[in-house]
């Protein structure tokens, strides 16, 4: 049995933390803006900002974020073990934010204008913030259609192809020689396949899919043991029960990789679909913004995308820790 962490130390990794970016926001604060830099003043309701009392102001955010979390870890002793591991990093953060704010924003000796400071990065949700969050939607809706798109067809495949050793045969063969062909060589016969961007992202998306979840999940069934389906029979399964009460819970781990593999994939030729003929998207507005040599919003549509990303590969942990509980012996 592991030793329970004590609330000491969770303590101790949260001020850490706190330390760590509070140094980013006294920094940012007290040191001199050096290099010019025009600041602007934005009105948000009462409140006025600029770029700079922006960026304290997100990092003061992140604070708040890391001691709920932290408030988390000390009532749920489960998640401290992480909490407390990481606190030495999210500590370096707040250090290379301050790093990165001098060399940026206050001394401006990065490259110019490829290389902003994190304040004229953020400076982009205050002077693009609706368009930012309408391709941010865009791409949403397009991944949403694609991806799922290309689970139902992994699933239906990899049932089809991991139960019925017919469709084994003629099926598993074209599935490996397609399934490894990069979804970008097929673009120019999706293009014309199909009447518009839009429909012709969501079939390659869907096929970029449809492979590692096909073949996971055909293997996953393939490799069930008879005599879980021998027990099922004695009780007077038919074949239908044995497929979906049985195969495919069997295959559960193996699907759960396969969509965690085809959820990078997708979200990769999301962006390149976006830069490449989508009338919107994230990849859409880099691509824009590259064009007008607005540095600063691309690397805020590249954050975006990170927590995008990161948000919905979090979704897919917690659906797959509810669907695969049985594996830590709870189930309810």
């Amino acid at each position: 049995m592991k030793r329970e962490i004590p609330v000491r130390n969770v303590a101790r990794a949260a001020l850490i933390t706190v330390l760590g970016f509070l140094i980013a926001i006294l920094g940012n604060l007290l040191i001199p803006q050096v290099a010019e830099l025009t600041v602007e003043t934005y009105k948000w309701g009462p409140f006025l900002f600029n770029l700079n009392s922006f960026y304290r102001l997100v990092l003061g955010l992140i604070i708040v974020f890391y001691l709920i979390a932290g408030a988390r870890a000390l009532k749920r002793p489960e998640l401290r073990p992480e909490y407390v591991k990481q606190k030495w990093f999210r500590f370096a953060m707040g250090l290379v934010l301050l790093v990165y704010d001098l060399a940026g924003t206050k001394l401006r000796i990065t490259p110019q204008p490829f290389f902003p400071g994190p304040a004229e990065v953020l400076k982009t949700f205050l002077d693009d913030g609706p368009y930012l969050m309408q391709n941010t939607l865009f791409s949403l809706r397009l991944f949403g259609v694609g991806f799922g798109i290309g689970i139902l067809l992994g699933l239906t495949t990899g049932v089809l192809i991991g139960w019925f050793p017919k469709v084994y045969y003629w099926v598993y063969p074209i599935v490996r020689i397609t399934g490894v062909i990069p979804a970008v060589a097929w673009m120019p016969f999706a293009l014309t396949l199909f009447p518009n961007a839009f429909s012709s992202a969501v079939f390659l998306m869907a096929i970029c899919s449809w492979f590692p979840i096909a073949s996971q999940t055909a293997f996953g069934i393939q490799t069930t043991e008879k005599s879980q389906f021998e027990a099922a029979r004695t009780l007077g399964a038919k074949n239908s029960f044995l497929v979906f009460h049985v195969a495919i819970p069997h295959a559960m781990p193996q699907i759960f990789n396969g969509i965690q593999s085809a959820c990078g994939n997708s979200f990769t030729f999301l962006v390149i679909a976006e830069m490449m003929g989508q009338p919107g998207g994230l990849g859409y507005y880099i691509n824009i913004s590259k064009i007008w040599a607005i540095y600063g919003q691309v690397f805020a549509a590249i954050l975006v995308m990170a927590l995008l990303f990161s948000v919905i590969i979090a979704v897919l942990n917690q659906i797959k820790a509810y669907v695969l509980r049985w594996q830590k012996g709870r189930f309810v």
